[in-house]
């Protein structure tokens, strides 16, 4: 993060932090600690004041802070001292912040400890970091392509080893090494699905084994200095059935139909609704999960794109798009891509993994 950018960020803040009345904000969620001091480490909180922003470490994390944060101040706390007690003390500290706000993620126990030691008002706020970081500027873009092309890279590279007898968690574990060979790690748990089990969107990789012929879905992703990709790709082993190919044909219509849709200004139920009416027209089950979703420093963040959805689509969102159709005891298709809405339409960020399902076959 450079220093434009972190004053940028701050301005942006501040500003809302201002229409809310709060002098003071306590940041306990960690991807909101990291977009407000470029922290990537654990266990820290962030306070921001008219005047500077703080970063509440311990010694654990003192010397990786001093490399990464960008324009804050660093605290650092006993290690046997509560993380809460010791953000109270710096609070307390700046005399001229009546109105203190915290994030409302925040747990019960540590609201109990805060409230505690501070006197001043104290009350919670919800979506104030998370607002801006719905829009990505020029650095987080370019850490999100980076994840995305080294995740590209680690399915090609897998792509010629994938064989019949090898079991779910095997290839997941095998994708996972390949993304952490080049410095990144998994954005999320892997899921490798053999056949019907592709029919669960959220299936954990087992040690069914692949068959001579059969399907795979891949659903995975890579993490870039903190910024995660999310993509989901259909591969075939021998020859599969003409109703599989069918399914495949309209997941891939449905997708382009939403990409098509995607656009600054654009209602986000408009763009779900086109994915949905796509798969409706060839009479196959729609996908009940959302057509999207944001991701950043979180697989899942503002906004998302789903049937009740509301708002409209921004320039600088980062948004997947990925409908499915899903059959339990048969199949599961789903495809995923990474979208940046731009003024005049959209970038497909993952355009370095390509949606060939016979990918296998051509690289024997």
């Amino acid at each position: 993060m450079t220093g434009h950018i972190f004053t940028e960020r701050m301005k942006a803040i501040h500003q809302q932090l201002k229409e809310k009345r709060v002098d003071c904000l306590v940041v306990t969620k960690a991807a909101n600690v990291t977009y407000t001091t470029g922290f990537l480490g654990e266990d820290s909180w962030a306070v921001i004041t008219a005047r500077s922003v703080y970063l509440v470490t311990d010694s654990r994390y003192t010397e990786q802070a001093q490399t990464e944060c960008m324009g804050c101040r660093i605290v650092q706390r006993a290690n046997y001292s509560p993380i809460a007690e010791a953000t109270a003390k710096l609070v307390t500290r700046q005399r001229s912040a009546r109105t203190i706000a915290i994030e409302k993620s925040t747990s019960l126990a540590d609201f109990d400890i805060l409230r505690k030691h501070i006197k001043s008002r104290l009350k919670t706020v919800a979506g104030i970091i998370e607002s801006s970081r719905s829009i990505k500027d020029s650095d987080e873009v370019a850490a999100i392509r980076s994840a995305a092309s080294i995740a590209a890279k680690a399915l090609k590279i897998i792509g010629g080893r994938i064989k019949p007898g090898m079991n779910e968690s095997e290839l997941a574990g095998m994708l996972d090494l390949e993304i952490r060979k080049v410095g990144a790690t998994s954005s999320f748990d892997t899921i490798v699905a053999f056949g019907p089990n592709a029919s669960r969107p959220h299936h954990k990789p087992t040690t069914r084994k692949l068959k001579q012929i059969d399907t795979i879905l891949i659903d995975f992703g890579a993490r870039y200095k903190g910024y995660c990709c999310d993509i989901t790709r259909c591969l075939t082993i021998g020859r599969t059935t003409k109703f599989y190919r069918k399914v495949y044909a309209v997941v891939e219509q449905a997708q382009a139909a939403a990409i098509k849709m995607v656009k600054a200004g654009v209602d986000m139920i408009k763009v779900d609704a086109a994915a949905r009416e796509a798969i409706r027209q060839h009479d196959l089950p729609v996908y009940d999960h959302g057509t999207g979703h944001g991701l950043g420093l979180e697989i899942h963040e503002l906004p998302f794109i789903r049937a009740q959805g509301k708002g409209k689509l921004q320039a600088g969102q980062v948004i997947t798009i990925e409908p499915g159709i899903y059959m339990p005891g048969k199949l599961g298709v789903r495809i995923e891509d990474d979208v940046l809405v731009t003024e005049t339409g959209c970038e497909i960020l993952t355009r370095d993994c390509p949606h060939d399902p016979s990918l296998l076959r051509q690289q024997r």
